[in-house]
């Protein structure tokens, strides 16, 4: 039977996107999750999966169209079969796509394309990642003299770690031992930046939760000794692209902390509260101008290394500009973690119709009172952002409390 594929809505205050690309033809064959089309929204250029497997019979929208969120763009079915008669196309919607490319035939599994030559945006900067960026100029890479591997010739991550490997970059400059500080020249003019469709709708969100969500706010200092001492013993034993970051630990606690207290693991519907079933946990991601939050699905039920392992892979589609659905839509809770920029504690403003999220400051070694003599310890602090509408601060303290528990007593996360 043939399946209409409609708009996806990938946000609660999203009402349209742009079909950017189609990746598949009208008569070629698409399995259920390969990707089918590319859209974009406020948020970022998004993969569409293909619900069904099937045939593409019909392509209802062009490409570089936008449309509102529940129109119809495409038709999956048997070679053969009828589709006129669709009452979703019966109803009348879109207009015709581009001329069909020919089918394509069976191809190679894909390859990693060869690294390309830095290429230089419009404003003359070399494109990068944001994370490239900055660790570039964390060891003083010259980001011009790095080949970069990412779409378009992008520097990535990768690129910037394998230039550090060696010690050199791919041109043969050696890489300082400690990054120095160079201010860049002095503008002649102001510079005025249209603001990003993802910039301006994070504006949206903030404004809109700050003035309407009663945000109140409980901070926790946390012994992160045992944490730090159990981290290491595992990363020693893993592969270095395998390695556990402070970032996992947090959200797997954060995930069992949920389940004992399902009242953060809420949203506001009205006059009634929803409580989840399932703990979807968040995490705030950097990407070119913004943020997105990627989520790991049912974080509760998960292994450390599972979560670690999704959050890198959706991570690196975030920053890549290739995100999938559901990589950014569906979080029940959200973790905000800015330890690894040395932000000692800050407050974040929650994501509606989230309840609550989590602010994590850096894991800092730092003098403390055992027993009544200052010593050498490990603490971490984190604050939690929660809704008064749907908790209160009693309810939220016993979830800090939890969620210390765990932290402090990292071996639980593994079991």
């Amino acid at each position: 039977m043939a399946t209409v594929v409609s708009m996806p809505k990938l946000g609660f205050d999203m009402a349209e996107g742009t079909l950017v690309r189609w990746v598949r033809a009208v008569g070629e064959a698409v399995e259920k999750g390969e990707i089918l089309a590319e859209i974009e929204t406020d948020k970022a250029t998004v993969e569409v999966e293909a619900v069904e497997s099937g045939t593409v019979r019909k392509l209802l929208v062009q490409e570089g169209t936008a449309v509102p969120i529940g129109t119809p763009i495409a038709v999956l079915g048997t070679p053969d079969e009828p589709i006129d008669s669709l009452p979703e196309l019966a109803e009348g919607a879109t207009q015709a796509a581009e001329q069909p490319k020919p089918a394509a035939s069976p191809a190679p599994a894909p390859v990693a394309p060869p690294a390309q030559p830095p290429v230089a945006e419009a404003s003359g900067r070399v494109r990068a990642s944001p994370l490239a960026r900055r660790m570039a100029a964390e060891h003083a890479l010259d980001l011009s003299r790095i080949r970069g591997s990412g779409p378009g010739g992008r520097v990535t991550k990768r690129d910037i770690s394998a230039a550090l490997q060696t010690g050199t970059t791919p041109t043969g400059a050696r890489v300082p031992s400690a990054p120095s500080v160079t201010l860049p020249p002095r503008p002649e003019r102001d510079e005025v930046i249209p603001a990003s469709r993802l910039r301006q709708a994070i504006g949206r969100r903030m404004v809109a939760a700050k003035q309407q969500v009663p945000h109140f706010y409980l901070t926790a200092d946390i012994d992160a000794a045992q944490l730090v001492s159990l981290r290491a013993e595992a990363n020693a034993a893993l592969p270095e692209e395998t390695r556990l970051s402070f970032h996992d630990f947090v959200v797997r606690a954060s995930a069992l902390a949920l389940r004992a207290f399902p009242a953060l693991n809420a949203s506001l519907d009205g006059d009634k509260i929803v409580r989840y079933a399932a703990v979807n946990v968040g995490s705030a991601v950097a990407v070119e101008g913004g943020l997105l939050t990627v989520i790991v699905r049912d974080a509760d039920a998960k292994a450390l290394p599972t979560i670690s392992a999704e959050i890198r892979e959706m991570a690196f589609r975030a920053r890549d500009g290739r995100v999938r659905p559901d990589d950014i839509e569906g979080a029940t809770f959200t973790v905000s973690n800015l330890g690894m920029f040395d932000v000692d504690e800050f407050i974040a403003i929650i994501n509606p119709p989230e309840t609550a999220i989590l602010a994590v400051g850096s894991v800092r070694q730092v003098p403390v009172v055992e027993a009544g003599a200052v010593v050498a310890g490990w603490r971490m602090r984190v604050t939690l952002s929660a809704d008064h509408r749907v908790t209160d601060g009693a309810e939220a303290a016993r979830w800090l409390q939890h969620l210390r528990t765990y932290l402090e007593h990292p071996v639980r996360l593994f079991l």
